[in-house]
């Protein structure tokens, strides 16, 4: 017996102290980073930027926390932020409905109300990888599980930046999944001695860390919560846009956290980001998890020998304070609210005199805001005894709240006439009604309103579109309302109309396996260049109600148009649809952007001749925040479509470059260009046509 309990405790002690095997074939000696390890301690040192050098320590035992330390330093002297850490995940499984609409397209899911069960993703350290991409350097840790899903974490360090990517990278055989994920730092003891964050108010609130049986849930702006050691901080913060899966309303629904053993089934003191399971308690489709997919539940930190949360600002500089920065020659715009702004005025419902969504989008830096009123309460239909001074409501308060340098154009969603959804905007106040009887006329005048015009079927839409000079375009193509459209009418007359623009892009549905946000429209647009009519694609956000102490940041997307000046409201906004239509503008989440692209010369929206070997240059300048990833150069011949895939995983944090690309085009119509960061944040340009 004396021989068992011998034999236990020595190949227990054994275990606990064993390390995994690590590879660095994959490393690159001359990336800058150092790499070395000491007895079961693995040290990654790597240049963090303004002479300073972050340094991770993994410890290679089983049993014992992930992170030894993590530390930040100058000529070799290091402030050490926080000791023995580990990341935490937890992924929260439904079922996701592929057979009622369309697919994995689908966003009218309701996974929260279904069953579902939460895993801890469950680390069993087997073996570590440190590999060089470029100025990145990943550390890859297998063994990780969690239910169906089977993986590894990924630790991903930024030359350039104290920034680091954690990830659980996970995949799964089963079908039709659907997950949400909460995420942390955690420690086994309390490793902070203060807590920060940013109120939604825009105030830097702080608490003491101490151990407690409660976990404290908050609603922060900039999604960012900071643990303050004694020498440094950690400040954690998800991916700006990537983190939230669609929904109709972008409330602020507490995405940090800090505490003791959060949802019971993270053991430790943690702080991170979090999820509400129930959302806008509305449709919650949460992100897809196709089976064999390599699904990245990640979130970002960044390292700081400051305290008293000053590591906020170097944070904020990655979405430019959570705003849309200006762009000489450029206003930005956005578009698809259901505010119902009109409908709290003609109920008088009390408001400030600048109502909050209208402090909310001037406080993110946009300019342009394009409403979609009327979608739930109005009368589109009539009777004109309240459709006309509905409509004479939204145009003075628009003309009313604009001003500076800040345009709010009135916008419906029609969804009538053409199939499917589809938005609609005229240059100017257009009094018109979404029926006509028999007996009725298609247009006549108004003592008071002016010109009306009555609607009877998309004959007449289009005819309306043509002399008044309005566009419309498909919402939210190929899902939701809009399942199956453009496509079913793309060789109707009004598709093919100069009036018909194209399709709004939103990202949607969510998919943390890709490297880019919104797949579903970016691929309809080549599609539709394929098709043979010249159209554009603009950013949607298709969002209700809005305060300013709402996520909008988060939600958002917009148009850098290119304008020399804001046009006046009472002047009209014609040349807001003249940029519009021709395809001069580019798309952005606002970390990256594209003030210049150029193909042989000539812009988006524009047309160019390959030259006799086939080929074309593209020239494109591009600032970013976030480190690049990749760019796309997508061409297509009229049937195919075809992807070049440009590596920019050489970039570092905070850059601006000018690039040029001599591609062979030879047969095809068209191209244009995406460019993508590490957070899947990005840009995209409208395209040019070849000939």
């Amino acid at each position: 017996m004396r021989i068992l309990i011998f034999l236990v405790l020595f190949f227990g002690v054994y275990d606990s102290m064993a390390q995994i095997p690590v590879d660095t074939k994959g490393f690159d000696k001359k990336s800058g980073v150092q790499v070395s390890q000491k007895g079961n301690a693995l040290n990654i040192e790597w240049p963090a930027g303004n002479s300073e050098t972050g340094r991770i320590i993994l410890d290679l035992r089983e049993a014992e926390s992930l992170f030894q330390a993590l530390q930040i330093g100058m000529e070799g002297k290091y402030k050490t932020i926080a000791k023995q850490l580990d990341p935490a995940v937890i992924l929260t499984i439904g079922k996701r409905d592929l057979v009622s609409q369309n697919g994995w397209n689908i966003f009218f899911d309701k996974t929260a109300y279904q069953k579902y069960t939460s895993y801890p993703v469950k680390l069993v350290k087997s073996g570590v990888k440190v590999i060089t991409s470029g100025a990145q350097t990943e550390i890859i840790v297998s063994g990780a599980t969690a239910g169906p899903f089977s993986g590894a974490y990924h630790v991903t360090l930024y030359n350039g930046s104290p920034l680091m990517n954690v990830a659980a990278v996970m995949n799964t055989k089963v079908d039709s999944l659907a997950v949400i994920y909460d995420a942390a730092m955690v420690g086994k003891d309390v490793p902070w001695k203060k807590i920060f964050w940013s109120d939604t108010e825009n105030f830097i609130r702080s608490t003491n860390a101490v151990k407690t049986d409660t976990v404290e849930m908050m609603a922060v702006k900039y999604r960012t919560i900071i643990g303050e050691g004694e020498q440094g901080s950690l400040a954690l913060f998800p991916a700006p846009h990537q983190y939230f899966y669609p929904l109709d309303n972008c409330y602020n629904l507490e995405h940090v956290w800090y505490g003791e053993n959060y949802r019971t089934l993270i053991t430790g003191f943690g702080i991170g980001i979090r999820h509400d399971l129930l959302g806008d308690r509305r449709w919650v489709p949460w992100f897809n998890a196709p089976p064999g997919t390599e699904q990245r539940y990640n979130f970002f930190c960044l390292l700081s020998g400051e305290k008293d949360g000053k590591v906020l600002e170097k944070v904020k500089a990655f979405t430019h304070n959570d705003t849309y920065a200006p762009l000489p020659g450029y206003y930005t715009m956005s578009s698809h609210f259901h505010q119902e702004h009109s409908d709290d005025v003609l109920t008088r419902k009390p408001m400030a005199e600048m109502p909050g969504f209208v402090k909310a989008f001037r406080n993110t830096g946009v300019n342009i805001v394009h409403l979609g009123e009327f979608h739930g309460p109005g009368s589109p239909r009539g009777p004109e005894a309240k459709r006309w001074p509905e409509l004479k409501t939204m145009f003075s308060e628009c003309e009313r709240l604009s001003g500076g340098n800040f345009l709010l154009l009135p916008g419906e969603e029609p969804n009538n006439f053409f199939g499917g959804h589809w938005m609609n905007i005229f240059p100017k106040p257009v009094y018109w009604l979404m029926s006509r009887e028999k007996d009725q006329p298609f247009v006549e005048n108004h003592p008071e309103y002016g010109k009306l015009y009555r609607i009877g079927n998309k004959e007449d839409m289009l005819k309306l579109l043509e002399i008044e000079k309005g566009l419309a375009w498909t919402a939210h193509a190929r899902t939701k309302g809009s399942t199956g459209y453009p496509d079913k009418y793309k060789e109707e007359t009004f598709y093919k109309s100069d009036r018909f623009l194209g399709a709004a892009w939103k990202a949607m549905p969510a998919d943390l396996s890709q490297p880019k946000l919104g797949k579903r429209v970016l691929d309809l647009m080549d599609d539709m260049a394929n098709w043979g009519q010249k159209k554009h694609v603009i950013a949607e956000a298709d969002l209700f109600r809005i305060e300013p102490n709402y996520e909008l940041y988060g939600h958002l997307n917009v148009n850098y148009l290119q304008l020399d000046e804001l046009p006046r409201f009472q002047d009209g906004w014609q040349p807001v649809l003249d940029v519009m239509e021709k395809g001069k503008f580019f798309v952005s989440t606002g970390e990256v952007l594209l003030p210049s692209f150029k193909v042989n010369g000539v812009g988006s929206g524009e047309t160019t001749k390959v030259d006799k070997a086939g080929n074309v240059t593209i020239h494109l300048d591009a600032s970013w925040t976030f480190p690049l990833n990749r760019a796309e150069i997508i061409s297509g011949d009229g049937n195919e479509v075809f992807h070049d895939v440009i590596n920019l995983n050489n970039t570092q944090a905070f850059g601006q470059k000018s690039f040029s690309f001599t591609k062979s085009m030879k047969n095809r119509k068209w191209l244009r260009l995406e460019v993508w960061d590490v957070a899947a944040n990005g840009a995209f340009t409208q395209i040019v046509w070849l000939e």
